[in-house]
């Protein structure tokens, strides 16, 4: 069994002074991917006996990030998607083990006024391309915040967020051409029906409190690794960002 959890821990140096590190400890993953790290290199020095550690940082301060921590050494690193217009903000990392490709992605938020919706409906398609061109040559794990409630099970409030940034039509259709391709949602795989279970909650209007949340932190894999999912959890009691971790198990 291999364990992935997945977290946007917006502002690693925050998230460490919150409990990340027993978090981490105690869930013990194989791989651990966050997003939003807010970092440069040589800002935090982390000490993780036992892991290899690949960061991605953005050329902006303090803005995006992601990075993953694995126990195993995989046999290719590879920051970003190759494509220089879409690779200055450190959204992505893939890493190359025997079995599958292991990537984390911060997608682009379309911002409040949904300025960034025309850059994010490119970006999908580069990203879901991308992920199609790793797929020739073996199975595919992703991970990480999506920016995006697929259904409207995945969030507490539907109606009044329609034409807003992370549930627009236009995000959502992206994310059922993704799953389309043949990407399974692991979540929604083992927990179809399952209501009011999100992974953010805004820090304003007590949101986490009232549990009035959003899920948009995900694993998808390929279709071909089916047989050997073994569970998905979001980890909704784990404090220390405005987001929760979420987890795969896979034989």
């Amino acid at each position: 069994m291999k364990k992935l959890i997945s977290w946007n821990v917006n502002g690693l140096r925050a998230c460490v002074t919150k409990g990340f590190l027993d978090f981490f400890k105690e869930v013990d993953a194989d791989i651990f991917c966050i997003q939003e790290s807010k970092l440069q290199e040589g800002q935090i020095d982390l000490d993780l006996p036992g892991y290899k550690s690949y960061w991605n940082y953005a050329e902006k301060k303090g803005y995006s990030g992601t990075a993953i921590f694995t126990k195993e050494e995989p046999l290719s690193v590879k920051y970003g998607l190759g494509i220089a217009d879409h690779d200055k903000e450190g959204r992505v990392i893939t890493l190359e083990f025997d079995e599958y490709y292991v990537i984390t992605v911060y997608t682009p938020n379309s911002k409040a006024a949904l300025e960034r919706l025309d850059y994010r409906m490119v970006w999908e398609d580069v990203f879901r391309e991308y992920l199609k061109s790793l797929e020739e040559n073996k199975p595919v794990i992703v991970c990480g915040d999506l920016n995006v409630a697929h259904k409207e099970i995945d969030l507490k409030n539907p109606k009044s967020n329609r034409k807003n940034a992370g549930f627009t039509d236009e995000e959502r259709e992206k994310m059922t051409d993704l799953l389309n391709a043949g990407f399974i949602d692991t979540y929604r795989y083992f927990y179809p029906d399952t209501e009011g279970v999100y992974s953010w909650w805004s820090y304003r209007f007590n949101a986490r409190k009232n549990n009035a949340g959003w899920r948009i932190d995900y694993f998808l894999t390929s279709k071909c690794l089916e047989d050997r999912l073994e569970s998905a959890k979001i980890h909704t009691e784990v404090m220390g960002s405005d987001h929760c971790p979420v987890e795969l198990i896979i034989k």
